[in-house]
């Protein structure tokens, strides 16, 4: 698939079937991840792979509640059936550590996470997410982001995660049943290019 056809069609999908995903191409969309880029080449995300029912409930189960399932009934249902969750974590002390380094010293980033204007551990993550979804249009499959608002640390220790780790996202992936629902998040008025883009100055 040409670049640009990925990029056009790259869409978040809710609804997917239960057909499983062959583990080459699981493997293919994760090795995109790793390409992404890394401050320093500080490597510090993680994936964990949730495969099938049994796992990809552990997700579900710690990190939603009776009132998001209640009220996001067509929403849950829609997204457990896809086969494979996809977890990233990053861990900011590895980039803290990085940055400690002789050649990165100078930066004064070494200090702690505190100390950082921007976060690079999150821009990392969300470097490997974007390929994540990308890979994922190029393999004909279906891709959803879910945030981490609740239930990140009953998750973590459930699967093992060690300290330090946080979780950046979830990416729900599998085949797109063709019964997604359309989101509200559609009928916003969509900015133009050059409300979006200043050359020169703002």
């Amino acid at each position: 698939m040409e670049f640009q056809d990925a990029i056009r069609r790259r869409a978040m999908v809710r609804s997917f079937s239960s057909e499983s995903v062959h583990r080459a191409a699981i493997d293919r969309i994760l090795g995109a991840a790793l390409r992404s880029p890394t401050a320093g080449n500080s490597q510090g995300t993680r994936w964990v792979v949730l495969e099938g029912n049994a796992q990809t409930a552990v997700y579900f189960d710690l990190t939603t509640d009776e009132t998001w399932r209640s009220d996001h009934a067509q929403w849950n249902e829609g997204l457990r059936r896809a086969p494979v969750v996809l977890l990233t974590y990053t861990s900011p002390d590895q980039y803290v550590a990085r940055y400690r380094e002789p050649d990165k010293v100078s930066s004064g980033l070494g200090a702690g996470p505190e100390v950082w204007p921007v976060p690079y551990w999150y821009g990392d993550a969300a470097f490997g997410v974007m390929a994540v979804l990308l890979a994922a249009v190029d393999a004909g499959l279906g891709a959803c982001i879910l945030g981490a608002f609740r239930g990140e640390a009953e998750l973590a220790e459930a699967l093992g995660v060690p300290g330090g780790w946080r979780l950046f996202c979830a990416v729900v992936l599998g085949h797109p049943d063709g019964r997604d629902h359309r989101t509200h998040s559609l009928d916003r008025t969509e900015s133009t290019f050059d409300e979006r883009v200043h050359r020169g100055k703002w």
